[in-house]
């Protein structure tokens, strides 16, 4: 009989990592099929994009052709057409992601959750997995402003790589504030209550960041609550990558290490909460 590999000797540290993998692994494979379930029943039920695509049609259509001819608002020398497209976009991902807890909850009623949870997954893979369902989601949103713009004559860069970059922002916004609205329905519990601090926290966070208007003639009450606003860096980078020539008021790995590091927490707590749901 072999005797058990000594702690620090070469094959402990190969067993280990063994393991190590294994685990990355499984987890990968959970994630993947959690976003799967989700992405299919996304596609099985498309009125939902149809009806999401409204919104940005009417803020760049009606509300940035209107406020295009007015100089009142600092754009840096670009039309306000163009300052407002990114934060259409973000906008539109805020919108579509911060309900997607209701649905978590409407799980719960019919019984899925639980099951999930008696399930031997990973609970971080269980939430990511909601997670990058909802970025595509939100990457949709994003066809939808950017063909948009295009038709209203907005210079949008459509290089490889600012549209690579723009799209990891779409995804981790949406992940991002799709977790935030997990960890609020871990909190509620019912729909009806939901909805209604869902509608309470997004004209907030709308309003409190670079959507519709920069950071510099915000007051100083206002602006020192944009800074800890991840809407705000979801704003900037897609201005940066989004416009041709386009500078964002942060360094653009600014914005992505504050909506990952965003991401990271939100999906820490939720993995916490999660387990509520079940009970």
């Amino acid at each position: 009989m072999r005797a058990p590999a000594k702690p620090g000797s070469p094959s402990a540290a190969a067993i280990s990592l063994f393991r190590s993998l294994s685990r990355c692994g499984a987890l990968g494979l959970q994630i993947y099929a959690v976003a799967d379930v989700e992405i299919r029943k996304l596609l099985r039920d498309p009125t939902e994009l149809a009806t999401r695509s409204l919104q940005p049609v009417l803020w760049l259509v009606i509300f940035g052709e209107v406020f295009n001819g007015v100089a009142a608002v600092p754009t840096g020398g670009t039309s306000y057409l163009a300052f407002l497209t990114p934060g259409v976009l973000a906008q539109s991902v805020l919108f579509a992601s911060i309900f997607f807890g209701i649905s978590v909850i409407w799980e719960k009623d019919l019984g899925i959750v639980q099951k999930l949870l008696v399930s031997p997954a990973y609970r971080p893979a269980l939430v990511l997995g909601k997670a990058i369902s909802a970025g595509f989601r939100g990457l949709v949103q994003a066809v939808i402003v950017y063909a948009l713009a295009l038709l209203l004559g907005v210079d949008i860069a459509m290089a490889p790589g600012p549209l690579a970059g723009a799209v990891a922002l779409v995804v981790l916004g949406a992940a991002a504030f799709s977790t935030f609205s997990l960890i609020i329905a871990c909190w509620v519990r019912t729909r009806e209550r939901f909805m209604g601090i869902g509608q309470v926290l997004t004209m907030p966070l709308f309003f409190a960041s670079n959507a519709i208007y920069p950071l510099s003639i915000m007051p100083g009450w206002l602006r020192w609550i944009a800074t800890f606003n991840p809407l705000t860096y979801l704003v900037d980078g897609l201005r940066t990558l989004m416009l041709r020539g386009g500078v964002g008021h942060y360094p653009l790995g600014w914005d992505f290490l504050v909506l990952c590091c965003s991401l990271a927490v939100l999906v820490a707590a939720a993995s916490t909460l999660y387990p509520r749901l079940g009970q």
